[in-house]
């Protein structure tokens, strides 16, 4: 059990470390995206038509990259690795 959740644990922080690191560039790409294509204000776009605060839109965009760095870590881990 204890290498299963020290292996679960290892690709948790690998995904957020990849969400980390491609939060700014893939935020930045929709938000242009958005402007330029539907007219909507970047504040608007972070704060999601400003339902949430800014720090909080921040956060729930994090959430919303992390969710597919959990798959993309998760296809990656290596899992039959001896340490």
């Amino acid at each position: 059990m204890r290498p299963i959740l020290r292996s679960l644990s290892q690709m948790l922080v690998m995904a957020a470390i990849v969400t980390t690191a491609l939060f700014v560039p893939i935020v930045a790409l929709f938000a242009l995206l958005s402007f330029a294509l539907f007219g909507v204000s970047v504040r608007s776009f972070v704060t999601f038509g400003d339902a949430l605060p800014a720090f909080e839109g921040l956060v729930a965009w994090w959430a919303l990259v992390f969710v597919p760095a959990v798959a993309y870590s998760a296809c990656v881990m290596p899992w039959g690795a001896k340490d």
